[in-house]
């Protein structure tokens, strides 16, 4: 896969506690993984199962709080933790949380040793949403598999050790909502698109396809809505998460993630080409984007893994979700 710093088409970013933030802001745990797959089942009866990772218990920790609420953390100190270590401190009282789903989760940092929350996202409401409930088999560690099957208001305490600090963390999440990410854009087709424009069709499943229509490029970002999402719009601060074809001004297809049947992440706030940062900030979830892509916004004079230099790249775009 190509990095994502010379291409729009590259690994999928994780958010990871990998480095420990003090600032709420920083919360992010898809240290324990994120789904990407395009298909959905009825979640596991159980609050765990079996994984392929494994990870020991931690031990010692309880949450006083009420389910659902802003967790009260209490262990005996100092707390020694090991990476990768859970516990379910609380099952929650809601429903199921599916495979396949983007659950949005409060959370906080708890210092292992003094019991000092370091940053919370209690306060500013800004939940972490990266994280996806994979399937039996597809989970990326063993915490993973331990949220399949949870409900909502469930809390998780997971272990972390910050080597450049030497400093040992609780993260600490509470599992509040869900929801199913698109698998196509889906709105209203937009009227009235310039007619020298090259002409997208889409199959049922939502897989696009391009006549360039004799389309010779601009020196200027094009970005056509060609179908508009009702949801909410994309800001520079979040990862959008789409399904996209890429082509040449001669109609080649250089890329598609329609044909790995996945999704991608963008980092909004940088990690891919300028013209997908400019074209797609202010879109809506649900919306396909055909963006035109001149090589100052593009890869300018270098070559890309068999896109030539100075190349005009053509994108379609459907957005899918967003956190």
């Amino acid at each position: 896969m190509r990095n994502l710093k010379t291409t729009a088409i590259g690994k999928k970013i994780m958010r990871g506690a990998a480095a420990v933030c003090a600032a709420a802001t920083c919360l992010a745990f898809a240290a324990c993984g994120n789904g990407n797959s395009s298909s959905t089942s009825s979640a596991s009866a159980s609050s765990s199962s079996s994984s392929s990772t494994s990870a020991p218990a931690l031990t010692g920790v309880k949450d006083t709080a009420k389910v659902g609420e802003k967790p009260v953390i209490e262990f005996k100190k100092p707390l020694t933790v090991t990476d990768g270590s859970y516990a379910v401190l609380q099952k929650g009282d809601g429903a199921t949380v599916e495979v396949g789903n983007r659950v949005c989760a409060q959370g906080m940092y708890v210092n292992a040793k003094t019991g000092d929350v370091t940053g919370s996202t209690w306060e500013s409401n800004k939940m972490d949403c990266s994280i996806v409930i994979p399937k039996e088999g597809e989970e990326t560690t063993a915490l993973m598999g331990a949220m399949r099957g949870l409900k909502l208001n469930s809390t998780i305490a997971y272990g972390v050790n910050d080597s450049s600090s030497n400093s040992s963390y609780l993260v600490v999440m509470t599992l509040k909502t869900q929801s199913k990410d698109l698998t196509k854009a889906t709105g209203t087709k937009v009227k009235n698109i310039p007619s020298d424009l090259p002409k997208v069709t889409n199959a049922a499943d939502g897989k696009p396809s391009i006549d360039m229509n004799g389309y010779k490029g601009s020196d200027k970002l094009v970005a056509q809505t060609l179908i508009e999402g009702t949801g909410e719009k994309l800001t520079s601060s979040d990862y959008a998460v789409v399904k996209y074809t890429g082509w040449l001004l001669d109609g080649k297809q250089f890329d598609s993630s329609w044909d790995r049947n996945s999704t991608f992440d963008v980092n909004m706030q940088g990690g891919v080409i300028e013209g997908w940062l400019e074209g797609l900030k202010g879109q809506k979830v649900g919306s396909e984007v055909l963006l035109i892509v001149p090589p100052s916004l593009g890869y300018g004079s270098t070559e890309q893994n068999g896109i030539p230099a100075n190349s005009t790249l053509v994108f379609v775009v459907d957005i899918l979700a967003k956190y």
